[in-house]
């Protein structure tokens, strides 16, 4: 996805452009509000919009007002702050701004965050039935099927297997699942993420014979991986 960071802090801009394009995204940078609207303003597309609420010449709160007023409601915004008073915050949600994350800047709770307002805003023919090995998704449907039939998942259970379907051959780190699918970290200790993983893996039977098999490393994380004739990434 196309995103723009508008980040007036040099060092803390490229740890956002490379967070995110690690995570397969490109992050145009700007260093003042005025350059992010002058793009804006010639069209230039992005999907997302992270803004800095402190920045040298407009305030974030200013260009939140001004894509809502002008752009309307159709591009995710999120603030990234060091502010943390309930009181501010709740001006940021009412100004406009979609989500908020305060610094310091944690990779796996930006990019969990900044991809789950892209898959709120997504089009609806990103919405769309699409296949992966052998699988037939239809994310509209919340419905998984393998064979013609509809495998019956729990709420987070297809949360965390359409993300994985989504990105096959991604590394996700326990950080990332949990807060994209539980919108929190998920300490060490519990077994949560496990459980729902091992019930994805053997409901699904995520099996070479279906073209795909689901790696995991406590310390690395997981993978859903594409096998011999599967390899192409899913299409809609």
């Amino acid at each position: 996805m196309n995103i723009a960071s508008v980040e007036d802090d040099l060092d803390q801009g490229r740890l956002i452009q490379t967070i995110l394009g690690n995570a397969g995204h490109d992050c145009a940078l700007f260093a003042t509000g005025t350059d992010l609207l002058a793009a804006l303003s010639r069209q230039h597309a992005f999907d997302l919009l992270l803004i800095d609420w402190e920045l040298p010449d407009i305030s974030g709160l200013d260009i939140v007002r001004w894509v809502r007023g002008n752009l309307g409601q159709t591009m995710p915004v999120m603030l990234i702050t060091n502010r943390t008073l309930e009181e501010e915050l709740i001006e940021g949600l009412q100004a406009g701004a979609d989500d908020y994350m305060c610094k310091p800047i944690r990779a796996g709770e930006l990019v969990a965050r900044a991809e789950a307002l892209l898959r709120r805003y997504m089009p609806v023919q990103q919405q769309s039935s699409f296949q992966c090995g052998a699988y037939e998704i239809d994310p509209a449907a919340e419905a998984i099927m393998l064979q013609g039939r509809k495998i019956e998942l729990a709420p987070k259970e297809f949360e965390l297997a359409l993300l994985l379907f989504r990105n096959p051959g991604r590394l996700f780190s326990r950080d990332v699942l949990s807060t994209a699918v539980w919108n929190r970290e998920i300490p060490a200790t519990s077994r949560t993420l496990d459980t729902h993983l091992s019930n994805l893996r053997r409901k699904l039977q995520l099996r070479p014979e279906h073209g795909l098999r689901l790696n995991s490393s406590y310390a690395l994380g997981y993978r859903l991986e594409l096998l011999g004739d599967n390899l192409d990434p899913p299409t809609p």
